[in-house]
């Protein structure tokens, strides 16, 4: 495996990654307080299990799609530069960018929910490991939305997943450097 093909799936899977960062950093951003609200509306299961907990909002939620779309739109105006354009996996001027971005969003975060709820009934608090699958959540998501519309070669969904494990555990430990992350991995 190339460098290149490492650059390739990472900035294919950039919408992905922005939008769970988004939704993580969500809390950072003020004026987004007022949807500080669980996605769950704090249910609980007949075992009195959060289905989801509520630290997974829906500021995080629309701050994650915000993210995801703009980062697939600067893919978009980027693609005019040849260096991008050899990098990307897809003809972005082929797509259409807002639902590219929406795709990816919706995958990375549905991916996360998911996970968040087994999460739950495994007893594993918010915010502690649960390693493999805090890692690689957002791209089984991501392969859940965007599969089915952009067809890559299955090899890069298998580059995309091992990186992404890698990638998650070098920016939690990052953003706990930073003071962003509240645990460390």
């Amino acid at each position: 495996m190339s460098f290149y093909f490492l650059l390739e799936a990472i900035y294919f899977m950039l919408p992905a990654y922005f939008s769970n960062m988004g939704a993580s950093l969500s809390r950072k951003i003020k004026f987004l307080d007022f949807l500080n609200k669980p996605i769950d509306f704090n249910k609980k299961t007949k075992h009195n299990i959060p289905i989801f907990g509520s630290h997974k909002t829906w500021r995080g939620l629309v701050a994650g799609i915000l993210s995801g779309v703009f980062i697939a739109y600067c893919q978009k105006l980027l693609y005019r530069v040849d260096f991008f354009k050899y990098i990307s996996l897809i003809d972005y001027n082929k797509v259409n960018i807002f639902v590219l971005g929406i795709l990816f969003s919706l995958g990375a975060i549905t991916g996360d929910l998911i996970f968040a709820f087994f999460k739950r009934r495994q007893n594993i608090k918010p915010g502690m490991p649960w390693i493999p699958f805090d890692q690689i959540n957002l791209v089984v998501g991501t392969f859940i939305f965007v599969a089915p519309f952009v067809q890559i070669e299955i090899y890069y969904w298998g580059i995309i997943l091992g990186l992404t494990f890698f990638l998650h555990i070098l920016g939690n430990n990052l953003a706990y450097l930073l003071g962003l992350q509240k645990n460390r991995l």
